[in-house]
């Protein structure tokens, strides 16, 4: 399939490797930004490959992970109060918040359900005029588009029982989080290529000058990620610093306009709490004033205390690119897919799920 199994070639992963073990002479530590590059790493043995002078690390690109406890405890709320039907992706239902996951709540009666998209949520407040609609809006920069989308719609159409609980994250800001911590250990980003197929390059240019680090926007596939590796590697051996595009066949310098027009019409920027993380500012995405009817905060005056993330997980020095989920005393035993510590080990784009399911050595103790 054209774009897809050149990608997977294996003589171009051994010549790139090969490549990778001929211009090394440092330690590098490179961080994958996106969880879904984590895990074609982690599951094609591309980590077992590298020269052992490279070290990759696994960064907050996995918009469920760094979802707050506070947040999933707003959307544990809103299902659970009469006539609401709060409609999510599938993967966020078993991230635990404070007390309970949303799959708790469904199982205790709360009207929960899992949809592909935020404009069936729209369909389904059209068909149930009676009932609450709240599209649990997850995402960083990829997902923004058709959530605004679905509020535009809903407005256009005056569906007034139709809202979005956001809780969108923007990479930008998270890369110069991770920059400016006292104990950074990253030498080179590989920057999220669907990320970067809406929002561009432009963003990037500054990071990479202000910290002098290279950037380089990879695809997710073994060669995508393979030649990202070399091309960041390549410019840290000659001590340069810029921004590359790997993934040009979908990344245009300027990104996808009307998507960013459709955000930039619905969402403000404001500051955002990330799960291990901490607050970061002007790293997230809210509902504007214009369309504040499909604010659900606002909506339905949520007001959950702040609330504490379990201590037993480690997930924030692993997104930080500090540790590596197997060095979590609770990796693979206390904290497991079915009963999870933090949302790594649920999510689809979890570092700590793709080690458990995709390193070899986990496999073996299975």
């Amino acid at each position: 399939m054209k774009f897809l199994s050149e990608y997977r070639d294996p003589e171009l992963v051994k010549e790139y490797i090969q490549e990778l073990h001929r211009i090394t002479t440092k330690n590098w530590t490179l961080m994958e930004i996106c969880g879904g590059q984590t895990h074609s790493l982690v599951k094609n043995g591309i980590l077992d490959m590298l020269p052992e002078k490279i070290t990759m690390v696994h960064g907050p690109g996995c918009p469920v992970c760094v979802t707050s406890v506070s947040v999933i405890d707003e959307a544990v709320w809103l299902a659970e109060q009469p006539n609401h039907i709060l409609c999510s992706f599938g993967d966020m239902l078993r991230v635990p918040g404070s007390n309970k996951s949303l799959l708790e709540a469904k199982a205790a009666g709360a009207d929960v359900r899992i949809l592909y998209s935020p404009l069936e949520a729209v369909e389904l407040a059209k068909q149930n005029p009676t009932k609450e609609v709240i599209f649990f809006a997850v995402g960083f920069e990829t997902t923004a588009p058709a959530n605004a989308l679905s509020v535009v719609h809903a407005a256009q159409q005056s569906i007034l029982n139709y809202s979005i609980l956001a809780s969108h994250v923007l990479v930008p800001p998270a890369m110069e989080a991770i920059l400016s911590d006292e104990a950074n250990v990253i030498d080179a980003f590989l920057a999220a290529g669907h990320v970067c197929t809406i929002m561009g390059l432009e963003e990037y240019y500054p990071v990479a000058a202000k910290y002098k680090i290279p950037i380089v926007v990879t695809g997710f596939e073994p060669v995508d990620l393979l030649q990202g590796i070399l091309m960041a590697v390549n410019q840290l051996e000659k001590e340069e610093y810029k921004v590359e595009n790997q993934y040009s066949r979908a990344v245009l310098r300027e990104g996808n306009k009307m998507a960013k027009d459709t955000i930039q019409k619905v969402f403000s920027i404001s500051d955002r709490v990330w799960r291990g993380i901490g607050s970061i500012p002007q790293s997230g995405f809210e509902v504007n004033e214009r369309y504040k009817l499909y604010n659900a905060r606002l909506k339905f005056h949520i007001d959950i205390p702040f609330a504490e993330e379990n201590k037993e997980c480690i997930s924030g020095d692993i997104m930080k690119g500090l540790k590596k989920p197997k060095q979590c005393p609770n990796f693979g035993s206390k904290c497991k897919p079915e009963h999870p510590l933090g949302a790594p080990m649920v999510s689809s784009e979890g570092a700590c799920a793709a080690y458990y399911h995709y390193s070899s050595d986990t496999i073996a103790q299975q």
